[in-house]
């Protein structure tokens, strides 16, 4: 896992505007029902990342203005609540998440929100660069910090590791510290996996 100085990564210099994937109408990347763009490139590197192909910058398809209107399409069913961005990291990705967020504004206001995972904590965010900072200012929610395989907690909701948070932006910018959403709620009881039978 690797610790940044900031402002040390730029998306423009690392970028190249790859999805690795989009997934329409899931329920688990955040609440409600979701539509998921998953930016290519990560250089955080954690140890058990779920996602290790997606670290790469060049995984995947060059994003497109008809992946952008299919974004669009399915946002615009009543059911949908918002967007999501995952990767990959989305703040080594602003131009392609910047783009699809502004669209998002346009096309439905305040009416879709948008949530995004980021290894980059929120106080780090602060310190970071203009990009970053006009995309965190553009989220609702954002899911911070590195995921630590010692800290690995399947009881936790919407994350996997126990130093990792969902945070209110608007509220955390406001107040200039990190706001925990109010709908946050972990599992107080862990359920087994079962697998042919048996549990692991």
């Amino acid at each position: 896992m690797r610790n940044p100085k900031p402002q040390e990564w730029l998306s423009e210099n690392l970028s190249q505007n790859y999805v690795g994937d989009y997934k329409a109408f899931n329920f688990v990347d955040g609440e409600g029902v979701r539509n998921s763009l998953y930016v290519s490139g990560c250089l955080f590197a954690c140890e058990g990342c779920f996602n290790q192909a997606v670290q790469n910058f060049r995984y995947g398809k060059p994003f497109t203005k008809e992946l952008e209107d299919k974004i669009i399409e399915d946002l615009s069913h009543d059911y949908v609540q918002g967007l999501t961005l995952l990767g990959g990291e989305p703040f080594l990705n602003t131009e392609v998440c910047l783009t699809v967020v502004d669209r998002v504004h346009q096309e439905f206001g305040t009416k879709k929100d948008i949530w995004s995972w980021s290894g980059y904590t929120f106080e780090e965010l602060l310190l970071e660069s203009d990009d970053k900072l006009e995309l965190l200012n553009k989220i609702d929610i954002l899911v911070d910090g590195r995921f630590e395989l010692s800290k690995r907690n399947l009881n936790l909701q919407f994350r996997g590791s126990s130093n990792q948070r969902i945070l209110d932006v608007k509220k955390s910018l406001a107040c200039g510290q990190a706001v925990i959403w109010d709908k946050c709620h972990d599992a107080e009881t862990s359920y087994e996996q079962i697998k042919k039978g048996k549990l692991i």
